[in-house]
């Protein structure tokens, strides 16, 4: 029997047009030498959409859906109000820092986020050599040109710059992760020191596991970035933050996304949502990227930091 490869995406109903466009490029591209097990945490999604993903799969590509009720109250008991009032993120940011409990029987896997397509070969990634390393990681490019940002990763996170990496594509240890506690350690910065966050599931990804990490090439998690040259050949192309092909035109990237939304029975429908993403969203998106750039000027200058608790003594990472 042929090894299985778990990939994992959280989602919920308003993603499912896009994620079904990132698992048929994955399908498209990865060796057959494998069997491949799709899963997918969701919060909100219908059965309607459940069908419309699993019409993708095939012999060698399983999707498979698990709700998460009891995960999401044990998280919505434990995340304070201020991540709730936020509605530029979802809970569902948070179930993949559950993956590695919640899956015991898998050493290794591969999360990725919704908004990508992926040209390379995925099994590629997951043979990445990881020794006792808890991630595979790619460096966050989109922040690099943004000193605002960059000033919160380093006076707030406690991370370099040219360290702290982007959570839409990990490759993940998940038997070390489970050894170190992680998932333990994770709750029990939140309920003791309730860190606020622009990032909140990428933040405490990076503090905890912090010098744990192994870099991928980038071209594991191309990011568009105005001014920065391109990728000639990405492996996966992740439409981070507003930089998404199906509300905007111009993306850096965007023919990769084109080329497998139209191998989808979904094609005409992502065009109409496109045509109708209206000025009042594109500014809602505008405001939203302005008030995450305000938190990252106010956090740094908080009482509680990741940086500024690890200077007082308190074990951040494992």
């Amino acid at each position: 029997m042929n090894k299985e490869i778990p990939i994992f995406f959280t989602i919920d109903d308003t993603y499912a047009p896009f994620v079904t466009v990132a698992i048929k490029s994955i399908i498209e591209n990865a060796s057959k030498e494998y069997n491949y097990r799709i899963v997918i945490l969701y919060q909100d999604l219908t059965i309607e959409n459940m069908n419309r993903i699993s019409k993708i799969s095939n012999e060698k590509f399983k999707i498979d859906f698990i709700y998460m009720k009891d995960e999401f109250k044990l998280i919505t008991n434990r995340i304070e109000n201020c991540y709730v009032r936020l509605d530029y993120f979802t809970l569902t940011i948070f179930f993949r820092l559950l993956i590695p409990d919640m899956f015991p029987e898998y050493e290794k896997g591969i999360y990725i986020d919704s908004d990508v397509v992926v040209p390379g070969d995925i099994s590629e990634l997951y043979n990445t050599e990881l020794g006792n390393n808890l991630l595979g990681v790619c460096n966050d490019i989109s922040i690099l040109n943004i000193k605002t940002f960059t000033d919160y990763v380093e006076n707030a996170v406690g991370v370099s710059k040219y360290k702290y990496f982007n959570s839409g594509v990990l490759l993940m240890n998940l038997k070390e992760l489970r050894d170190r506690g992680f998932s333990n350690k994770f709750f029990e910065l939140l309920d003791k020191f309730h860190f606020d966050c622009v990032a909140p599931d990428q933040d405490y990804l990076n503090a905890i596991c912090k010098d744990r990490v192994v870099y991928l090439d980038e071209a594991w998690d191309a990011m568009p970035a105005e001014g920065r040259e391109l990728i000639k050949n990405p492996k996966i192309i992740h439409y981070n933050l507003n930089d998404k092909p199906w509300q905007y035109d111009n993306i850096q990237y965007e023919e990769y996304f084109w080329k497998y939304a139209k191998m989808t029975d979904l094609y005409d429908e992502i065009v109409k949502f496109k045509n109708n993403y209206s000025d009042e969203k594109k500014k809602a998106d505008s405001e939203g990227l302005n008030l995450l750039l305000k938190k990252a000027i106010e956090i740094p200058n908080s009482k509680i930091t990741f940086k500024k608790i690890s200077e007082m003594g308190e074990k951040i990472s494992i």
